[in-house]
């Protein structure tokens, strides 16, 4: 499958000599801080997920997954709107609006995101009510309104009600003496409009009734009830067809769904805090209650109750979206645990496994003879849990080090980490208690591993411990060896079936002991170190690319071939973009394959018109780092960064060479791959906008599908 890297840029030499632009000095006129070079951040975001939602149309995809990306869409709203949008409001609310890059001011930009979100919304439900949900009810699996329910259904509801509702709700009416309560971030909740007086004499004439969490939102009607298919109701409809029984002797006049999403981003000043799992405990329940960002109502809400919301939470009219179904659709994605529809689903694929890591062989053995490269999920995840189980009860094992960012809720690796330590090994663990919405998961694991007898340390205050890194010290003969892992994704086997990441398992001495360096580095003190073959952040790796990058436009000034591909999930640091822009007026081949957010606008005459973007979308979450550069002594890196601020100035990251020609030759012809793809790709434009490439074949296969057939 693998050409010669040598081979990969023949044609880009015959390119350059013909090229227009290919003797541009990089000091030409060209102001490359100009705000017109620079796409904004925001707006690159939204421009992702609507391409993400995009995959709820297209009829290739098997419905139940077209559902599923419906709900990714707004799951990764609400996560847009809890985290970026909450810091654009902060500095309008602190006085403090800054430019970005692109120039446009945090005002501007909110204002242009919720038109567009607005319109997102609307094509959203659109494409729920008039396309999937028609297409269900074909495949008897029924989602039922009230209006839809047979007297059967009417009976049942009421006594669902009564049993499983009624003890767990806390009706509130509002007046004096019940103010407006604090609603939990994304709550489920109905505003109502009351006449009549209570027991007390009381006549607000407003209430609210919270939808308690511990219930599902989506409920499976028995089959005594409805046999035929699968029949599902919302508890918003059970909540409102009997929300009248909370407030006896009155008329319920108005009732409406309705949902608050808060800020959820935790704030730790480095200042005074001397324990940071006790000071994110603080911050973990904070979150729950932080400022509003956006209101979702029903469609037929009315004004006064929407401007009554609207004022409670401190938001404006333009922070409200009316949604024509239910306000808290994600959570239909219980729906996939709740059916058995494998023939509505994408086919269960069996990642493969390398002969030398097949189940039962000697890792260690494996990885002695010669490096072994994983890429999941088109290859299993496996052999790295394997390998910490061997580790841990090898009598020759004597340490064993790692990071963990993110991993699954039972996690098999911290099992391992914690049966190692017992067994008497040296076992430290770099959890990052700061990982965004696994700051909870991740206490838990730590108080696992300490209670194993495991060193727990929790990374650098101030800066995210983002890297992959598992080290492991075996006495082989009368002398140590160390041998590591290194990937570009988390331990976490659940996401290694859904993310696309690389992984390296080495025994390589200098790789090795480099990574030993970077450990001693977060879990002690001292100065800067210096790697020989890693390459890390926050310290020298923005600089090391941009070099790199450099060393590419030299060599295209001089007439030679040039060429830079990155597949990345986004791109935003400004030095990185004018490296990029000065390479491609230099004659530089620049190839990005950036699945979300992209800053750097391809294709603008002089500027960046040797430079191609293309994202893909697809079953899998890409998700991997990889670097190319055709004139660097090593061409292929692989990374757990992204070239972003945070990731370069703000994390502790590492990126690793590929030493072995045969896996970076690999790598690189799976990266030709992705940028020929045209069933699941889009291509950037020079106005920031993506075209949607086709192939006029129409049994022409995705580059995922292609290589789950390659290598699984």
């Amino acid at each position: 499958m693998a050409k010669n890297i040598s081979e990969m840029d023949t044609e880009s030499a015959a390119s350059l000599e013909s090229h227009p632009t290919s003797n541009l000095q990089p000091e030409q006129a060209i102001d490359l801080n100009e705000t017109q070079y620079f796409e904004n951040r925001e707006l690159s975001y939204i421009k992702f997920n609507l391409r993400v939602l995009s995959q709820a149309r297209d009829p290739d995809h098997p419905l139940l997954e077209r559902l599923m990306f419906l709900l990714i869409f707004s799951s990764n709203l609400d996560e847009f709107f809890e985290i970026r949008m909450s810091g654009l409001r902060k500095q309008l609310d602190f006085g403090r609006q800054r430019p970005g890059p692109d120039g446009k001011y945090p005002e501007q930009v909110l204002d242009i995101i919720h038109d567009q979100v607005r319109e997102a919304l609307d094509e959203q439900y659109r494409i729920l009510n008039d396309d999937l949900l028609p297409s269900l009810a074909k495949e008897n699996i029924h989602f039922l309104y009230r209006h839809e329910w047979n007297e059967e259904l009417i009976n049942w509801t009421e006594n669902y009600f009564h049993d499983q509702v009624v003890p767990v709700v806390s009706p509130l009416g509002l007046d004096p003496a019940h103010p407006f309560p604090r609603l939990v971030n994304k709550s489920l909740n109905f505003i109502l409009s009351l006449n009549g007086k209570d027991a007390f004499g009381r006549e607000s004439g407003l209430a609210v009734v919270p939808a308690p969490r511990s219930l599902p939102r989506l409920i499976k009607v028995p089959k005594r009830i409805m046999p035929d298919g699968d029949n599902f109701i919302f508890l918003s409809s059970v909540i409102h067809a009997h929300v009248d029984q909370f407030f006896p002797g009155m008329t319920v006049t108005e009732c409406h769904q309705f949902r608050v999403t808060r800020n959820s981003d935790l704030e730790m000043s480095n200042v005074e805090v001397e324990d940071v799992a006790s000071a994110l405990q603080g911050e973990l329940h904070s979150r729950r209650f932080g400022a509003a960002t956006k209101l979702e109502v029903g469609k037929e809400c009315p004004e006064n109750l929407t401007n009554f919301l609207l004022q409670r939470f401190n938001l404006k009219e333009d922070a409200l979206f009316r949604l024509d179904g239910p306000v808290n659709l994600q959570r239909l994605m219980a729906l996939n645990g709740m059916i058995n529809r494998p023939d509505l689903k994408f086919p269960i694929f069996s990642p493969g496994l390398p002969p030398a890591l097949e189940v039962g062989n000697d890792i260690f053995y494996a990885v002695d003879k010669d490096d072994q490269l994983l890429h999941h999920p088109f290859q299993s995840f496996l052999p790295i849990i394997d390998w910490l189980r061997q580790a841990a009860k090898d009598p020759t094992v004597l340490s064993i080090k790692q990071t963990l960012y993110r991993t699954n809720e039972s996690s098999e690796l911290v099992e391992a980490l914690a049966e190692a330590a017992r067994n008497g090994k040296e076992v430290t663990v770099v959890i990052e208690l700061r990982a965004r919405f696994d700051e909870k998961e991740n206490m838990h694991f730590a108080s696992i591993l300490q209670e194993a007898g495991a060193v727990v340390v929790y990374g650098v205050m101030g800066y995210k411990t983002h890297a992959k890194m598992l080290l492991i010290v075996r006495r082989v003969g009368d002398k140590l060896k160390r041998y590591a892992h290194l990937g570009t994704g988390n331990y976490h086997r659940k996401n290694s079936l859904l993310y696309t990441d690389y992984g390296l398992l080495t025994a390589d001495k200098t790789i090795c002991a480099d990574v030993h360096k970077v450990f001693q580095q977060i879990t002690g003190m001292g100065k800067k170190i210096h790697p020989k073959l890693l390459i890390h952040a926050p310290f020298n790796l923005r600089k090391s690319l941009i070099r790199m990058i450099d060393t590419e436009k030299e060599a295209a000034i001089a007439g030679q071939p040039a060429r830079v591909i990155a597949k990345l999930n986004s791109l935003t640091d400004p030095d990185v973009i004018k490296a990029l822009y000065g390479a491609s007026m230099a004659g530089v081949k620049v190839d990005l394959i950036v699945r979300g957010i992209c800053c750097l606008k391809p294709g603008m005459p002089i500027v960046s018109e040797n430079i191609r973007v293309v994202s893909i979308v697809g079953r899998f979450l890409e998700h991997s780092r990889v670097y190319y550069f055709l004139n660097n002594s090593n061409q292929v890196y692989c990374s757990s960064a992204d070239w972003m601020e945070r990731n370069l100035s703000h994390r502790i990251e590492v990126c690793f060479p590929i030493l072995k020609k045969k896996w970076a030759s690999r790598i690189v012809a799976e990266m030709e791959m992705y940028l020929e793809d045209e069933a699941q790709s889009w291509e950037m434009q020079a106005n920031g906008e993506y075209v949607e490439r086709f192939n006029l074949d129409e049994q022409a296969e995705g580059i995922q599908t292609l290589l789950l057939k390659q290598l699984s």
